[in-house]
């Protein structure tokens, strides 16, 4: 039966010799500027605020983004400039939208909301060299206090896109970036122990047998979205930062994610049982977003059940990741090669570059273009970070750059 999820993968599988040179840079830069002039021609960067709605996520800060991780990779020189002007023009226009929601617990929200448009505003502008790189960041700062509460959010105030865990997850990568602590100890162990009790209460209230487990909007999410696996993965990025007894929890939790395991994947909600033929293997619901858990956990205590299960999700990745919902790093093909790229960091196993240069390839293909369909041919959504061609471009930057490479925004090696 056809696999509707997903294409066939075809392609043989590595053996010595297969690397390209140089990662594939004469096929792959062409590609990545082209791609880029599309996208900026495409949107609108003066004016009515109206089209900012989105985010990281899918808005135009998610493509200032973009931008400005192009602009990093020292192969794009020549273009940096011109590409870091484009995404402050794009990222101003942002900011204005950010800085008029009403809603202060949206402001906090990190890929839906202001808190992602201020990070984003911060690394840009100081790339850029401005010193008023400090505003936005003094903004982000400020919003600390608005995710302290336990139940800030109606829909589930502990989850990647809207909650805590993306704020801790924010100040991550703006330190990574900037170089700078972000936040204060107590501001960050703050978070951490309203994540831990909001977890806690959940857990001792549905009657659960493990100590830590979060709902957002009455389901119980297992992925990297908005699930369980971001959470725990954040909480352990800070736990140096954390209580004994806490830190237990923690790892008794992503022990308890281990078990949930169905043969290399895990469903989207708990106690769900895996179809086959429709199971979802992306970024966003599946092993190839839970993978970063586990890849940080093995980085922290090195203990090798964790490896083992990154590369299982890999060889998941390999057969079914050729997804045919598009291109983007939400529930797209590039999501799916990040695995490979976090992997290759993880290993330094030449078969994983292999791997993430073979699903670059599929991209450009005619089978991919013409069997591929994205939910939404909006403009937001086809040129948009996590669901449109800005992802796919960071991955074929990062491809570039193996070494340093990282899912957008979702920083496993700091």
């Amino acid at each position: 039966m056809e696999n509707t999820r997903c294409f066939a993968n075809c392609f043989s599988d590595y053996s010595k010799g297969a690397l390209l040179p140089d990662h594939g840079a004469e096929a792959v830069v062409p590609a990545v500027v082209a791609t880029v002039d599309r996208i900026v021609k495409r949107v609108p960067t003066l004016g009515d605020v109206d089209g900012c709605d989105g985010g990281l996520y899918d808005g135009p800060a998610g493509v200032a983004y973009m931008l400005y991780h192009v602009s990093e990779c020292p192969l794009f020189s020549e273009r940096r400039d011109a590409y870091l002007k484009a995404a402050k023009r794009i990222i101003d226009v942002s900011l204005r939208y950010a800085d008029a929601e009403p809603d202060r617990s949206m402001r906090a929200a990190f890929l839906l909301g202001g808190a992602g448009v201020y990070a984003a505003a911060a690394m840009i502008y100081k790339s850029l060299g401005l010193a008023d790189f400090v505003k936005p960041l003094t903004k982000f700062r400020n919003l600390w206090e608005v995710c302290a509460p336990i139940r800030f959010l109606e829909c589930g105030s502990d989850e990647l896109f809207v909650g805590r865990a993306g704020f801790l997850c924010a100040a991550l990568v703006l330190k990574q970036k900037l170089g700078i602590e972000i936040l204060s100890e107590d501001q960050i162990k703050s978070i951490c122990q309203a994540i831990i009790e909001s977890g806690k209460q959940y857990a001792r209230k549905k009657r659960k047998p493990f100590p830590l487990m979060y709902a957002y909007y009455g389901t119980e999410y297992l992925g990297a979205a908005h699930g369980l696996s971001s959470v725990l993965q954040m909480l352990l990025s800070y736990q140096d930062l954390l209580s004994g007894a806490d830190k237990e929890l923690v790892w008794q939790s992503v022990d308890f994610l281990l078990n949930q395991e169905q043969n290399c994947n895990w469903p989207a909600e708990l106690g769900a049982i895996i179809e086959r033929e429709n199971e979802l293997v992306h970024w966003c619901h599946g092993a190839p977003g839970v993978a970063y858990l586990f890849a940080k956990a093995y980085l922290i205590n090195k203990k090798p059940q964790y490896l083992d299960t990154c590369i299982r999700s890999g060889e998941l990745v390999w057969q079914k990741g050729l997804l045919k919902k598009g291109a983007g790093i939400c529930h797209g093909v590039a999501g799916s090669a990040y695995v490979f790229l976090l992997l290759y960091r993880l290993t330094g196993y030449s078969k994983y570059i292999y791997r993430a240069q073979r699903f670059a390839e599929f991209l450009f293909t005619e089978e991919f273009k013409a069997g591929s369909r994205s939910r939404s041919r909006s403009l937001a959504r086809v040129c948009g970070l996590f669901e449109g061609l800005s992802g796919t471009v960071c991955f074929l930057v990062d491809l570039l750059q193996p070494e340093q490479a990282e899912f957008p925004l979702f920083s496993v090696f700091e």
